[in-house]
């Protein structure tokens, strides 16, 4: 069944610039994300945060210590000319304004470049700021085999490389409301419906050209954090990274497999924290002001097209105990 796109904001953000993770060992963070392929840095004095940049040289995450594992913000980029028409759609959308994160260093004395921060309905710390814009211009390349005839397709196992993520291509977030959560989405930044099953599950892109979900939001007790997706250049590439997580010692995840909505092939490595980290291939791709024909989607018709079972475990929020209860009530 086909949904109409919900009214985009006159304004909106182009990407994300990058996320920061709460989690309660940087010593576990640094291992895993070394062995998934990115690049593990110190943010600041030994102990305090590390970066993660992947092939592409951009810092699209910051890991900082804390006592358990959670979103610490998740910051978007914007056109400068667009800055003052977001802060005041925000401030219409009924945000609550938040300081600045300490974790982040001093930027220029500019506004536009420093940004504003705000509190979404769920609590979700939330920056905007005029930068650069980190979301593919065109849809990404990607191969499949296509040897010719008579030559051979592919190499031994020991000339495998370290896969490396090219970039970030989305995040996903526990909510309690999804619906909720995508028409403040939509009405405070300008992110538009790609798709979504009933009050499950929404994707979410940026109509400035984007791949077909820049956030998604997941049904749940409570906010929370589920993935972080990382673009790879093929379908090997998602299965050799599967098997490079699995010999450091990351075995349990979902995949590999392909997706319905989106249409990328994935494969989720889960993380010491329960939460995911995905190598995504050959997701859908929505150009620069496209009116996606946004459905909505059966459950069991809108997960994935092919792969293993779900395990019982990829749903489940492990940022907040399910009798815990919301601390932070919408607006």
């Amino acid at each position: 069944m086909t949904a109409s796109p919900l009214p985009g904001a006159p304004c909106a953000v182009h990407s994300i610039d990058h996320f920061a993770l709460n989690v309660p060992s940087l010593a576990q963070a640094q291992h895993f994300f070394t062995a998934f392929g990115l690049e593990v840095s110190e943010a600041a004095a030994p102990g305090q945060a590390l970066d993660l940049r992947a092939a592409d040289g951009h810092r699209w995450a910051r890991v900082l210590p804390a006592d358990g594992k959670s979103l610490a913000y998740l910051q978007f980029n914007c056109f400068a000319q667009d800055f003052d028409a977001l802060r005041a759609q925000v401030v219409r959308a009924g945000a609550t304004p938040a300081d600045r994160p300490a974790s982040l260093a001093e930027a220029s004395g500019r506004a536009s470049e420093a940004g504003f921060w705000f509190h979404d309905p769920d609590g979700n710390l939330i920056g905007v700021r005029a930068g650069v814009k980190t979301s593919p211009d065109a849809k990404p390349s990607f191969t499949l085999n296509s040897t010719a005839n008579g030559a051979r397709g592919t190499h031994c196992r020991h000339d495998v490389v370290q896969v490396r993520p090219r970039r970030l291509s989305h995040v996903l977030l526990f909510t309690p409301d999804v619906l909720g959560s995508l028409a403040f989405y939509s009405n405070a930044l300008g992110l538009r419906l790609s798709d979504r099953s009933q009050d499950l599950i929404a994707f979410t892109h940026a109509p400035h050209g984007c791949d077909h979900h820049l956030v998604a939001f997941a049904k749940s007790h409570a906010r929370g954090w589920h993935h972080c997706s990382w673009d790879v250049a093929s379908l090997d590439e998602v299965g050799n990274g599967a098997a490079q997580m699995a010999a450091a010692g990351y075995r349990h995840g979902w995949g590999t497999g392909r997706h319905v909505l989106g249409s990328n092939y994935f494969h989720y490595v889960q993380d010491p924290w329960g939460s995911f980290s995905e190598y995504s291939a050959d997701i859908d791709y929505v150009a620069k002001d496209q009116t996606w024909p946004a459905g909505d989607f059966d459950p069991e018709d809108s997960l994935y097209l092919w792969g293993p079972e779900v395990p019982a475990d990829f749903i489940r929020n492990t940022d907040t105990p399910a009798d815990t209860p919301i601390d932070t009530p919408r607006a």
